[in-house]
């Protein structure tokens, strides 16, 4: 689980300060505040651990990839190339890396931060790191090289004694992207064969988070599955029909936590709990159009006495919730789900609903959820279920995002165990007290005219 994030001079932040992030940790404010910049940072991260490129120091993005930044001096704050951009990031280890004990004895949280700057229209990392309580193991730039114009590194490693081999003491070269350690290094050093650890702590990371965008994709009248697996159900919820019957062919269940009544529920049979309760649809089949087919259909009952139609022609919230629902019952447990803008095309009560599923998976499947979020109705129930002791307050971290001058600035907002937010910003989701005051006063003239 990710705990910790801080970004600066990344896009209209300066300093994000250090987010502090729990199993439910939400993202509120203003179009264009930068809240999901936030979510960037993370995405720019997962998608450059997946390029096959190991000298792409960052993956900024093309029109295959989560997103698409430009070139460094588009993500630079202010566009000042004279900046660099840093970044930290602390989780939760699922479990205890097999290095030596004495080294991490003091609990599983990890650390890793990076500097990376431009020199000639090209980014370079000025050091990376993994840090936790008792010792820290990385690279930084050889200051002296850098004068004479190369481009080599030394080794960070601190609380540790690392052995060099015998022979001409060499340089290290660049690292491999923004985080990981050349082969050199286990070439030069007798004791450190166990850096590798690390950077595949920090891939793992990466290959358990999940995203679903905020514009999801027009219902279909069939789908196409041949019997693949997704990793998850795509940017735009694409995959979530796969996915669906992925799950059912593996014998999928909503939990596998063995003191949940339902923990051995089809996942099926969950995200139809869900619908039923949200009112949205009776009942849905999603069966082959023709034996030995690859086409399936999904289709709905609106109610018990309805006729079974298409999802193409029923309301389009069914389609823009399902994606959300099987994402978030489909990832394995202590996944990380990214979720921008889940409640669009969704009726008020439905959006109040979302909240529910959510404090559902964080607690019974192990699974952190970050969202951005503009639905006042999703925080409110999330308050109520806050004070209803349905999740503890301190499961929740919930932010709020606006823009000063220019600048992203970002405040944690207060919630105490009765759900109340006792720092409430000014205006938070608009004027709506403001509106009904204005509303009687034009009542009230308009019946004085009238008499």
């Amino acid at each position: 689980m990710i705990t910790e994030l801080r970004a600066r001079n990344f896009k209209s932040w300066q300093d994000t300060d250090t987010l502090q992030f729990a199993p439910l940790t939400g993202l509120f404010g203003a179009n264009s505040s930068g809240k999901t910049s936030i979510i960037q940072v993370l995405l720019m991260l997962m998608q450059t651990v997946e390029s096959p490129d190991r000298n792409r120091v960052l993956h900024f993005g093309d029109d295959r990839s989560l997103v698409d930044f430009g070139t460094f001096h588009d993500v630079l704050y202010t566009h000042n190339t004279d900046l660099t951009l840093q970044i930290d990031l602390s989780w939760n280890l699922p479990k205890r890396l097999p290095i030596n004990r004495s080294l991490f004895d003091q609990g599983n949280n990890l650390t890793f931060q990076t500097e990376i700057r431009e020199e000639n229209d090209r980014p370079l990392v000025e050091y990376f790191h993994y840090k936790n309580k008792l010792s820290k193991f990385g690279m930084k730039r050889d200051m002296k090289k850098k004068k004479s114009g190369k481009n080599q590194y030394e080794l960070i490693h601190e609380g540790y004694e690392a052995i060099r081999n015998p022979g001409r003491p060499w340089n290290l070269p660049p690292p491999v992207k923004c985080y990981g350690f050349p082969d050199e290094v286990s070439g030069y050093y007798q004791n450190l064969g166990f850096l590798s650890d690390f950077v595949l702590a920090f891939e793992n990371l990466f290959s358990d988070i999940a995203y679903l965008g905020p514009l999801r994709e027009y219902p279909r009248r069939s789908y196409i599955w041949s019997g693949e697996r997704p990793q998850d159900v795509g940017i735009s919820g694409e995959e979530a029909i796969p996915a669906l019957l992925a799950a059912r062919a593996e014998g999928l269940t909503s939990s596998r936590l063995v003191n949940v009544k339902r923990s051995h529920k089809p996942i099926e049979q969950r995200i139809l709990e869900w619908l039923q309760k949200m009112e949205l649809i009776y009942s849905f089949s999603l069966e082959p159009i023709a034996e030995n087919r690859k086409d399936y259909e999904f289709r709905v009952k609106k109610s018990r006495n309805s006729s079974e139609v298409l999802i193409t022609d029923v309301g389009f919230g069914v389609s823009q919730l399902l994606p959300v629902l099987v994402l978030c019952y489909y990832v394995p447990e202590k996944s990380t789900v990214i979720l921008e803008q889940p409640e669009i095309h969704l009726h008020p009560k439905v959006q109040a609903g979302l909240a529910d599923v959510l404090i559902d998976v964080v607690k019974n499947r192990n699974v952190q959820i970050i969202l951005e979020s503009h639905s006042a109705l999703l925080l409110h129930r999330l308050q109520r279920r806050i004070a209803e002791e349905q999740i503890a307050a301190d499961d929740t971290a919930l932010y709020f995002c606006q823009i000063n001058d220019g600048t992203s600035e970002i405040e944690r907002l207060k919630v105490d165990e009765y759900g109340n937010i006792l720092n409430w910003p000014q205006d938070f989701f608009g004027d709506d007290i403001g509106d009904l005051v204005e509303k009687t006063k034009v009542e009230m003239q308009r019946r004085k005219v009238m008499k």
